[in-house]
C-alpha cells in the first residue's frame, strides 16, 4: 500500500468529515454576558438548538465590534438591542431583526454619587459609561434628553459597563452607567452611591437577535431553529429555575442564586410577547430611538427601519 493512497485516503476522511460537520448547520452568535441574553446560553449549553438542527457557538464580542464580525462573517448572528441595530445599519452593516428576547426591567441603571438627586445635577460632571453606539450610551442620551439636556452637558470616561460598574464602587467617577449584572455590584456595594434612574423609568432597552438579510433568504431553517431554541430555553426555565439559573450564571461567573438576583430586573419575552410586539411596538420604538440617536450624533442618517424586521419567524 502507497504513502499515497494513505494520504489520499486520510484527506478523502477529513472532507468527509468537513461535510458532517458543515450538514449540522453550525453557526456563531456573538452577544454579551447581559443577563437578557443568558436564555441564548442555556438553549447551546442544553442541547435546546441543536434539537432544532443548529449547533450555536456562542461567543461574546464588544457591542461595537459585532457587527464588524458578522460582515467578516465570523459570526451569522449577533443579540444587542433595537438602538445598537439602527446604528449598525446606518454604518452600512444592515440587519434584520427576527427575535425578540427582553425587556429592560431596572436591569439598566444610571448611579450616582450620593450627594446628586437628579439628571440636571450631573451637568459638568463626568460619567463613566461605553461609547457612543453601545446600549449604555444610548440609554444616557435618552435619559438626558428626558431632562432637557444633551451630550454637551456632561463629561465622559469611556468604559465597557463592567470596568464602569468597578470604577464607580471604587469611588472613580461622579456617575455611572451600566448593566446587569454589573449593576448590582454597585446596588450591594455598601456607600457607593445610589441608583438614580433605571430602565424601570426611562423603559428604552429592548433586546433582539438579527442576522444579515442575505442569510435569512438562504437560510430560513437555521434562523427558525434559533428561534424556536429560545421559546424552548423560557420553557426549561419555568419547569427547571433552579438548573437554568446554574446553567446561565456560570456563564458570567455567578452562582445560581447570584443570576436569579440579577433576573429578576430583566423581562424574557415568550412567543405571544414577540407576535404582540411585532404587530407595531417595535417599529414605534425605533422610531424613537433613531430620532434620539440622530440628536446625539451617533448616526448621520435614519437607515431603512422597515428592513429591518421580519415577523416571520415568531408567527
Amino acid at each position: 500500500m502507497s504513502m499515497r493512497w494513505i494520504l489520499g485516503a486520510a484527506s478523502a476522511v477529513t472532507l468527509l468529515a468537513a461535510g458532517s460537520a458543515a450538514a449540522q448547520d453550525k453557526i456563531v452568535l456573538g452577544m454579551s454576558g447581559w443577563t437578557g441574553f443568558a436564555p441564548l446560553s442555556l438553549a447551546a449549553e442544553a442541547g435546546l438548538f441543536k434539537k432544532h438542527g443548529v449547533d450555536v457557538e456562542i461567543k461574546f464580542i464588544p457591542q461595537k465590534e459585532r457587527h464588524l464580525t458578522v460582515a467578516a462573517g465570523a459570526t451569522q448572528a449577533v443579540a444587542t438591542t433595537v438602538d445598537t441595530f439602527i446604528s449598525y445599519s446606518a454604518a452600512g452593516i444592515p440587519l434584520t431583526q427576527v427575535l425578540l428576547l427582553d425587556k429592560s426591567n431596572g436591569g439598566d441603571g444610571l448611579a450616582v454619587r450620593s450627594s446628586i438627586n437628579s439628571v440636571k445635577e450631573l451637568k459638568g460632571k463626568t460619567i463613566a459609561v461605553d461609547g457612543a453606539g453601545t446600549t449604555p450610551y444610548f440609554t444616557l442620551m435618552a435619559m438626558l434628553k428626558r431632562n432637557g439636556m444633551g451630550p454637551k452637558d456632561v463629561q465622559f470616561a469611556t468604559l465597557a459597563p463592567n470596568p464602569a460598574a468597578q470604577a464607580f464602587v471604587a469611588g472613580q467617577f461622579d456617575a455611572a452607567v451600566t448593566y446587569e449584572p454589573y449593576l448590582s455590584s454597585i446596588r450591594n456595594a455598601p456607600n457607593a452611591g445610589k441608583i438614580l434612574l433605571t430602565t424601570l423609568d426611562v423603559p428604552v432597552v429592548v433586546d433582539m437577535v438579527a442576522f444579515q438579510p442575505d442569510f435569512i433568504k438562504k437560510n430560513p431553517k437555521i434562523v427558525q431553529g434559533v428561534v424556536n431554541g429560545f421559546f424552548d430555553a423560557l420553557e426549561m426555565i419555568k419547569k427547571e429555575p433552579e438548573k437554568s439559573y446554574e446553567i446561565m450564571g456560570s456563564k458570567v461567573k455567578q452562582t445560581g442564586e447570584q443570576f436569579a438576583g440579577s433576573a429578576k430586573f430583566i423581562a424574557w419575552q415568550d412567543k405571544a410577547a414577540n407576535q404582540a410586539y411585532f404587530k407595531g411596538d417595535l417599529q414605534k420604538f425605533m422610531k424613537e430611538a433613531a430620532e434620539i440617536q440622530l440628536e446625539a450624533g451617533v448616526i448621520k442618517s435614519v437607515p431603512n427601519l422597515d428592513a429591518m424586521v421580519d415577523a416571520s419567524f415568531v408567527k
